[in-house]
């Protein structure tokens, strides 16, 4: 029997199938091979002792480690125009992650009718990246974001403040009440922590991922240098173009990154991120590569 978890808290996972939701247990294989089913696997279940146990996990097409969740399709970067006041740099590296990981970023910009969402607008109009504004008064967004839902698996992205709940409230009323059922259903009572929860909607599917309310980007993944360039879509264009080979393009000459920046194809505050991000990883050695700050390790 084939489907994909829906949750997994305590040992015990939660598989959505055909025939519903069954409860079961990983083989102990997977403890041995170092390898833990997360929300979103697509695995396949087995009978095991008269009880159902996970026997196999596909492979995967992307994982975060924090939150655990695995083969998003799709991450919504949710900013606010206003308290917070974005910044481009968070967005851009959460964006820049997204790509690294096979993940379509979508930018959505709440409070839309602020005049300050011009100037996140223009930070991206040129980068490829899809640019949703929400206007709650008018519906103004929201029928783009559903869209984007369908037939993939999303997660919500943003800190505190930037208006997710109200985004979600709007997209769907009864959200609170669902997860909250899904979570007394699935959880049983038998943790207080919040865990990845993934639900059914508009034709796709939500994980509610607690970890990404205030997901700090040097924790979701590492880009090296050497891939950072690719995690800007928009300098696609560009690649292969420049004099020297192994260009960083940030003070070679004849860099063809650099000449469309100047030409006004590349966005500035765009562009000042990468920078930014390359210097963070240009003296990161390659066995220091798979650990991250506390000892994290990179997915």
């Amino acid at each position: 029997m084939d489907g994909y978890i829906v949750k997994g808290i305590g040992g015990f996972y939660y598989v959505k199938t055909a025939e519903g939701v069954v409860e079961c247990r990983a083989r102990g294989i997977f403890r041995k091979q170092k390898r833990s089913p997360v929300a979103g696997d697509e695995v396949t279940l087995a009978v095991e002792n008269g009880a159902a146990v996970i026997d196999e996990i596909a492979p995967r097409k992307n994982l975060f480690v924090r939150p655990p969740v695995a083969n998003l399709d799709v991450l919504f970067l949710v900013a606010s125009t206003t308290q917070p006041v974005p910044s481009t740099l968070v967005l851009d590296k959460l964006s820049a992650i997204a790509v690294d990981k096979g993940v379509q970023p979508v930018i959505v910009c709440t409070k839309g009718d602020l005049a300050e969402a011009d100037f996140l607008a223009r930070a991206y109009e040129k980068s490829t990246l899809p640019f949703i504004r929400i206007d709650y008064a008018t519906g103004e967004g929201l029928a783009e974001v559903r869209d984007w839902i369908s037939g993939r698996l999303c997660a919500f992205c943003g800190n505190s403040g930037v208006g997710k709940s109200t985004l979600l409230n709007a997209l769907m009323p009864e959200l609170g009440q669902q997860t909250g059922e899904i979570s007394q259903k699935l959880g049983r009572g038998r943790h207080t922590t919040r865990e990845v929860t993934i639900f059914e909607a508009f034709g796709g599917r939500i994980a509610d991922t607690p970890g990404f309310a205030s997901l700090e980007a040097n924790r979701a993944g590492f880009i090296p240098k050497e891939r950072l360039e690719l995690a800007f879509p928009e300098f696609g264009p560009y690649l292969g173009q420049c004099q020297f080979t192994g260009c960083s393009h940030r003070s070679e000459k004849g860099c063809a990154v650099r000449q469309a920046l100047a030409a006004g194809e590349i966005s500035r505050t765009r562009y000042d991120s990468y920078c930014a991000m390359y210097d963070e990883v240009k003296d990161i050695k390659d066995w220091e590569q798979k650990k991250g700050p506390n000892g994290l390790t990179w997915a």
